[in-house]
């Protein structure tokens, strides 16, 4: 075939020059890769002039997309990655390590946009008002009483925060991933206004790590979710304001002062002292690594300043420490690449015929056997009778629960 009839030629120009940008490249690279001139690529980004199917192709492999990336039909959304290229100011090696992760959440944050266009099930959207950062203010003390009335605002109170990527998916509206990312790296995040804020979390990070770079990144998201931006765990030599607000407030907001000073209180009221093994305990009771507990502690002025500093010199090991105890690991965290939501809205997309089976195995990022085995648990519960029999059941997704209407 000569040339692409399925899209509106605007749409797939629109498409090819989003995709340029990302990979970084010009216009100039891009002509010069196909062997044409800058005007000829910019009719085609324009849309005024119709490509063939193998230049189409061509240029996919240029810039690291698939051909279904190119020619879906639906309006084109702002692309992430220039937002987050615009934002890297690390060493080159660090960059170019960024390209795929780059690209996997572009492609994630559109083919969720997809899903909600294809089940008609918008984002629900409950942004706070943005903070500011006042010139002269204790940023310690002002990051604590943002999380507080955020807290307040979604009805967390001061109990641990569980399910936290969920809580603020459903209830704020932030699409959250998980994704490969260099070790020294914790997290990226950036906002265009069709999808809304998007972050792309470390997964080879421990849980609690992961944790603690969901609450940082929802920090800048309360105080300038319009900057893009990419974290790193290295030390700096001076940080700026807003790191050392993102790096209270989700001490904060996961580990609440009113909450743990009770919990504190309460252990050295019952056995006289508060030890290494409390510390592990209560580091788990709110799903946080030993150290950010050890220093939200040293914070709220509950053990000495240097504490941990002081484990460290004496070797301790917080890994084994809590293998030991055997502690429980926190409930109500997946460790998927994307959010619940994202897997049943496709699912959903699935029962209603909207989507074939080689499309859901690509949109859940696994083979169909798999794919298969998620739309299994979806779709299916166990439910034990009153004779102790267990039957299987099957949810219908359209199934309305409001009777009559």
């Amino acid at each position: 075939m000569s040339e692409i009839p399925s899209i509106d030629p605007r749409v797939l120009g629109q498409r090819l020059a989003e995709a340029r940008k990302a990979r970084g490249k010009t216009q100039e690279e891009a002509a010069a890769f196909l062997g044409y001139s800058r005007p000829t690529l910019i009719a085609i980004e324009k849309g005024d002039r119709i490509p063939k199917a193998a230049e189409v192709l061509k240029l996919a492999g240029f810039y690291g997309k698939t051909l279904h990336d190119l020619v879906r039909s639906n309006t084109p959304i702002g692309s992430l990655a220039p937002h987050l290229r615009a934002a890297v100011n690390l060493p080159a090696a660090t960059s170019n390590e960024l390209d795929v992760p780059i690209e996997e959440l572009s492609r994630f944050a559109e083919d969720y946009r997809d899903l909600e266009q294809l089940v008609r099930e918008p984002m629900p959207v409950n942004y706070p008002s943005e903070v500011p950062l006042p010139a002269r203010v204790n940023i310690q003390e002002y990051a604590e009483d943002v999380a507080m009335r955020e807290r307040r605002r979604l009805g967390l109170g001061d109990q641990p925060i569980y399910n936290l990527r969920g809580i603020l998916e459903n209830d704020v509206g932030l699409r959250i991933f998980y994704g490969k990312l260099p070790s020294r790296l914790a997290g990226m995040y950036a906002y265009v206004a069709e999808l809304g804020y998007c972050m792309f979390i470390n997964s080879q990070h421990p849980l609690e790590r992961r944790r603690l770079s969901t609450a940082h990144e929802y920090a800048h998201f309360l105080r300038n979710r319009h900057q893009p931006g990419v974290d790193t765990l290295e030390p700096v030599a001076r940080k700026t304001a807003d790191e050392r607000f993102a790096e209270a407030f989700a001490l904060s907001f996961l580990m609440p002062a009113a909450g743990v000073r009770r919990q504190f209180h309460e252990i050295v009221a019952s056995a006289g002292d508060f030890q290494v093994a409390d510390l592990c305990r209560l580091s788990s009771y709110y799903a946080v690594s030993v150290q950010a507990m050890t220093l939200r502690l040293e914070q709220l002025g509950l053990i000495p300043h240097g504490t941990w500093d002081l484990l460290s010199e004496k070797g301790f090991r917080p890994r084994s420490a809590t293998q030991t105890l055997e502690l429980p690991k926190a409930p109500g965290e997946s460790a998927a690449p994307f959010p619940e939501r994202y897997k049943f809205l496709a699912v959903e997309a699935y029962e209603q015929a909207l989507i074939s089976e080689a499309q859901l195995a690509r949109l859940l990022r696994c083979d169909i056997v798999a794919a298969r085995e998620i739309v299994a648990d979806c779709t299916h519960q166990a439910t034990v009778t009153d004779a102790g029999h267990t039957q299987q059941g099957q949810m219908e997704f359209g199934f309305s629960l409001l009777g009559g209407k």
